[in-house]
């Protein structure tokens, strides 16, 4: 964590110095543009870029339309995808998030968004992990990178009540963006095991077909009541219909109006074919899959109690298998604390940018920036008591955050040096208070940037 806070050049050239933008000058503004914007994450480049000339240059890097979002993250997806091609146990977690700039009235090109009450950007993400090792059925998981991203905005006339379903089913649609990281590959090569993990929305049968193209695993959460081969009942009915074999504890963060809690979970499981939908030009197979039940039991009043059925590939056999599926679609918060970071963390949607264009020119390199923040904060997840190594490029962070907020008293680890950083931007660290938000630290390393380069100013004055 503390030597990502420091080289952001460093990590901006491994990051962006091989993208194709048809001209080397341009790259090496994009690498300059992204250390900056590491450094200060921010929507708006004042204040990440305080030479006026870098500004402006900026905003012309931005302007040209050599620039695009595909190819500012362009190696990151590809070397991300080279990795996944290691011998390995992958997951690959898919969502879209909404991007809303409604209130910046003059920009051009930007589309419907939500129930069409808004003007923004659809971004869909796929986040892969690899999986380092399973603490009894719980995966452990680390950050691999974006093997794929896919941002458009809405700009035609919504098709609903003026279309029949063989129409619909004719035209290109948005739901044809699940899965696409997926078939944009070859699949997994020997040694290699992906599996797919999606909500709700990706229940769609070409899903499954896509997938299973590829060799590729699925864990993807059941929306339709989709009835089963010669037989006459749902998924839905047939699962719970299905003995109970056994329970388990989900831990379920805190949502809005919702306090994080511990969850207790019935868990059933069944093999099923299910049955094929029409489609008008293709006549579709069969599937054989697993359903895997995960229903709370007991839940406090006033909360939404917890129920999964979740359609997998993965063997469901044992308890400890179906245990493994619930544990794994679990790890699926990770794609939405990725959107915070994007959203809160380097407060992309308060740019200004003029056009569409343009801020999906500036979203590319923020979108790479928010997955830095991401394995920041992941990295407290995962080894909260792991000793940080300080050396000399970073012993001016030990010394400005001792100073500031104090040495811990267990000494340096990376959740004590993230809760610092924190403390920096307001984040008051109680017992209570768990592992601290993104807007926190958002400011927290604002902060900390300001005293680094004041300590280090001081440091080669003479004085």
């Amino acid at each position: 964590m503390h030597s990502s806070l420091t080289n952001a050049t460093q990590w901006a050239t491994r990051e962006f110095s091989e993208a194709q933008l048809g001209d080397k000058r341009r790259t090496k503004r994009l690498v300059k543009i992204a250390s900056l914007l590491a450094t200060r994450p921010s929507g708006t480049l004042p204040p990440a870029i305080k030479e006026l000339k870098d500004i402006k240059g900026a905003y012309d890097f931005l302007s040209t339309h050599a620039v695009t979002r595909e190819k500012v993250i362009a190696p990151h997806v590809q070397h991300t995808r080279e990795l996944l091609g290691q011998p390995g146990e992958y997951l690959q977690i898919e969502d879209t998030t909404l991007l809303d700039f409604s209130m910046h009235f003059a920009a051009k090109g930007l589309g419907r968004i939500g129930d069409d009450d808004g003007r923004g950007l659809n971004l869909h993400t796929t986040l892969a992990l690899r999986v380092n090792a399973w603490i009894g059925n719980r995966p452990q998981v680390e950050i691999v990178g974006l093997s794929g991203q896919h941002c458009w905005a809405r700009t035609d006339s919504p098709h609903k009540g003026r279309e029949s379903k063989h129409q619909r089913l004719q035209r290109a649609r948005e739901s044809q963006r699940w899965a696409q990281a997926i078939a944009e590959t070859d699949g997994p090569p020997p040694g290699c095991q992906w599996t797919y993990i999606a909500d709700r929305e990706s229940d769609i049968y070409e899903v499954f077909d896509r997938c299973l193209e590829r060799r590729v695993a699925f864990i993807i959460r059941a929306n339709q009541p989709r009835a089963l081969l010669n037989e006459g009942e749902s998924v839905f009915k047939a699962v719970a219909a299905a003995p109970c074999r056994g329970t388990y504890h989900v831990h379920l963060r805190a949502r809005p109006r919702q306090p994080a809690r511990t969850a207790m979970v019935e868990v059933r499981a069944i093999r099923m074919r299910l049955r094929p939908p029409w489609r008008p030009d293709k006549r579709l197979e069969p599937l054989a899959l697993n359903a895997v039940e995960a229903k709370e039991i007991g839940a406090p009043a006033g909360a939404t109690p917890i129920h999964w059925v979740l359609l997998t590939t993965w063997p469901c056999d044992t308890l400890d298998q179906m245990l493994r599926v619930i544990a794994t679609y679990a790890k699926r918060w990770l794609i939405e604390e990725y959107h915070k970071a994007l959203k809160t963390g380097t407060q992309a949607e308060k740019s200004q940018l003029a056009t569409a264009q343009r801020l999906q020119s500036l979203l590319g390199i923020l979108s790479i920036v928010a997955l830095r923040l991401l394995c920041l904060k992941l990295l407290v997840e995962i080894e909260p008591d792991q000793p940080v190594a300080w050396d000399e490029t970073t012993q001016a962070i030990q010394t400005v955050l001792s100073a500031t907020v104090g040495t811990p008293k267990g000494g340096w680890t990376n959740r004590t040096l993230l809760i610092s950083v924190a403390k920096l931007g307001g984040f008051l660290g109680r017992k209570s208070d768990g592992n601290p938000g993104w807007i926190t630290l958002w400011r927290g390393v604002k902060e900390l940037v300001l005293l680094v380069q004041g300590y280090d100013i001081a440091g080669a004055s003479p004085k």
